[in-house]
């Protein structure tokens, strides 16, 4: 039976008065993969801070349920337990925390909230061994501050290894493939392609085809002018690489 991760009805949304969103409605199914393409400024990145909760995007009208429960009451660390992930365009450093106490502390605090026992120490060096050098991030480097001195390609690693630890139901990824070289762009999707499960969900935002290419998406969704304007299979990320965006923006 096809059960809806995330519904999204009629979203009218914006930022400090300024409408971004403009009725958007999209429904997103257990185990599948949409991919959510546009133009700088069509509202795709307004769209996943919104999911996530970023307090500073007011929802005028219109509704967002995950798993059938308004997102509207869950704070954005309610819907981390609930199982949202988000990854940022650009990953913050935070200097002095590690990466591992960082994901561990993270992970143990969803778990307590889930009324899950802790993950032990050895169990946590394990997993996170394993995930790490499939994504090219040795330990030496996982001790080091988050993100702390990473160049653009290793924090985007990094937070598919936040993704992949913390392994959410519904993970939002902004612009995954930015900065990366065809080499990282490849364990980038190979990290992406590792959580596809049917139980998981996945929206990827980009600008590109690119990425698509490695992490094949069920739908493609083109946003422009705060509203999704076109849908259809992967075939449309090919169709809108070759002519780009400008009949959308009329």
């Amino acid at each position: 039976m096809t059960v809806p991760m995330i519904e999204i009805k009629d979203l009218h949304a914006g930022i400090e008065g300024k409408p971004i969103l403009k009725g958007l409605s999209l429904t997103v199914n257990e185990g599948e993969v949409h991919a959510i393409m546009g133009p700088n400024g069509s509202g795709k990145s307004t769209l996943a801070q919104i999911i996530a909760g970023n307090p500073i995007y007011e929802i005028e009208s219109g509704s967002i349920c995950f798993l059938g429960q308004d997102l509207a009451q869950f704070q954005p660390h309610e819907r981390a337990i609930l199982g949202i992930f988000l990854s940022f365009q650009q990953p913050s450093e935070v200097p002095g925390i590690s990466n591992l106490l960082f994901l561990r502390t993270a992970m143990n605090s969803q778990r307590k909230a889930r009324g899950e026992e802790e993950i032990t120490a050895p169990d946590f060096m394990s997993k996170i061994r394993k995930v790490g050098a499939e994504l090219n991030l040795g330990v030496d480097m996982l001790k080091r501050g988050v993100n702390a001195g990473f160049s653009g390609g290793e924090k985007k690693r990094n937070e598919v290894l936040q993704m992949l630890m913390l392994d959410p139901r519904l993970a939002v990824l902004d612009e995954a493939d930015s900065g990366l070289d065809v080499d990282a762009l490849r364990v980038v999707a190979r990290g992406i392609n590792s959580l596809r499960n049917p139980k998981k969900t996945i929206i990827l935002i980009t600008h590109y085809q690119r990425l698509l290419d490695y992490v094949i998406p069920d739908h493609v969704h083109i946003m422009a002018h705060g509203n999704i304007v076109e849908s259809s299979d992967s075939t449309l990320a090919h169709r809108v690489e070759k002519k780009g965006y400008g009949a959308y923006l009329s």
